[in-house]
């Protein structure tokens, strides 16, 4: 029944009034209800669909022997500038250093796994159709090692000389909010330490949670 279907007595307008505004924000609230609801929706399914462009389901990774490089295309994507982060994890290799200079490498011993990240900002008039080509690079690892824990003693200096990496995960935050919301996330491993080059995709395995 709507507001036009009920009368009111003649000296009761207030009481029409009244019944009538109620009615159209009523009526309001359940418009701007349901279109948030639609626009939540339409969000959430799009952004849903980022992915790594086919035929690659897995990027690209190069050991630059200290840092680690990603690179892949990425499609699904809606408006907004994004961020790509990567974070690996590494068998690092050390040298001890004396403190008159004298290099040696520690005999069976290298410091614990390390973990490195870097990212990149790709800004919104980069992406085309939904596609864009990132390429990111962990920064590499603090050096010397505070204390000389793999050396005979802390006046030693310890330098990280290379990674192995044996993980990386890539995250990608697309969206309004501060951070902005993940859209995609991919987990890699290497079936084997990687070397210095690039990284052979027969030994690398990804997964999107």
């Amino acid at each position: 029944m709507s507001a036009a279907e009920i009368s009111f007595p003649a000296g009761n307008r207030q009481n029409e009034r009244k019944w009538e505004d109620a009615m159209s924000s009523f009526a309001n609230r359940r418009v701007i209800s349901a279109a948030g609801l639609v626009l939540l929706l339409g969000t959430t399914a799009y952004a849903s669909n980022v992915h790594l462009k086919p035929p690659n389901s897995s990027p690209a990774f190069t050991d630059l022997g200290l840092d680690l490089r990603a690179t892949g295309t990425l499609a699904g994507l809606g408006n907004g500038d994004i961020l790509v982060n990567l974070v690996a994890q590494a068998n690092a290799t050390a040298t001890c250093s004396n403190p008159s200079g004298t290099t040696h490498q520690p005999p069976g011993q290298n410091p614990a796994p390390v973990t490195v990240s870097g990212s990149q900002a790709i800004p919104d008039s980069e992406i085309k159709n939904g596609t864009v080509s990132f390429r990111v690079t962990t920064n590499p690892p603090v050096t010397p090692i505070a204390g000389a824990p793999g050396c005979p003693n802390s006046s030693w200096t310890e330098d990280i000389t290379d990674l192995s990496f044996t993980s990386a995960s890539i995250t990608v935050q697309q969206g309004a909010g501060m951070p902005p919301p993940v859209v995609l996330t991919v987990n890699c491993t290497f079936s084997s330490p990687t070397k210095d080059g690039p990284v052979p995709s027969s030994t690398v395995t990804c997964t999107s949670p």
